[in-house]
């Protein structure tokens, strides 16, 4: 059975010590969930490694992962992060091509391309956000542009490569604070067209394996309407699940519906 990743990035939050007081509610509260339930949390660089320490240590049933990974494995590139470092921290997923990176840092469908296959040379995940833009949704060119994204990140990967990439849907205007989340409607009228690209690309046994998440205002009241969409394969959640009990509660809905 196809995994059913939930999982939350806390961006620029949490202090250590604060992500720690975080992993010792998530390990108190955690519900039983169903076996292709995955969890995951992808912290701040400074508390990946006791993060990843502390799921392992205490058995609790959650990835890690970092929020950004150069693609060469070393060398001058200062302030950045190898895949090679990544995995002394213990994290097996990397979130790249997130509209935040992309707006200020300078990430572009071509750095997405080249993490996508640094991640996979060093056996990691590589977790591809993909987003459109207000603009793109009122031109009504939200499906031209995110199959866009898609195409560019796993461009020339085999179908045993492609299994191994997850692709995470977040609509820009949808993310943030002020964001408005889409419609489980909208939001499966994109991951059906992102299904049928892979499928054009892969055929629909591969297509079907590829796990495609929802994020973007993501939340305990429509959590459970967007997670039994039938193209949507997990939830990546923002401020809703930066409290382990507000998380764990996404959680089991999530393992109660799949």
């Amino acid at each position: 059975m196809k995994k059913i990743f939930v999982g939350t990035s806390w961006k620029m939050n949490k202090t250590l010590a604060e992500a720690m007081t975080f992993c010792q509610t998530l390990k108190e509260h955690m519900p039983q969930v169903k076996s292709h339930i995955q969890p995951f949390v992808i912290p701040p660089f400074t508390a990946v490694r006791e993060v990843s320490k502390f799921m392992l240590e205490h058995q609790v049933n959650c990835l890690t992962g970092v929020q950004n990974m150069h693609y060469a494995d070393q060398g001058a590139f200062t302030g950045e992060i190898s895949p090679l470092m990544v995995k002394d921290t213990g994290a097996v997923l990397v979130e790249m091509g997130h509209s935040e990176r992309r707006e200020f840092f300078g990430e572009t469908d071509l750095t997405v391309h080249k993490k996508v296959y640094a991640s996979l040379k060093h056996d990691l995940c590589p977790l591809v956000c993909i987003g459109d833009s207000a603009q793109d949704k009122e031109w009504g060119v939200s499906g031209e542009t995110v199959i866009k994204q898609m195409k560019a990140a796993i461009a020339g990967l085999s179908a045993n490569e492609v299994t191994r990439v997850i692709i995470a849907y977040e609509p820009i205007w949808a993310i943030g604070e002020h964001g408005v989340p889409a419609t489980p409607e909208e939001a499966e009228q994109i991951h059906a067209a992102l299904r049928a690209a892979l499928v054009e690309l892969y055929g629909t046994d591969i297509a079907n394996q590829i796990v495609i998440l929802y994020g973007g205002s993501v939340n305990q009241e429509n959590a459970s309407a967007l997670i039994t969409q039938p193209n949507i394969d997990g939830l990546f959640i923002g401020r809703s699940a930066w409290q382990a009990e507000g998380f764990c509660k996404i959680i089991a809905t999530v393992s109660e519906l799949s």
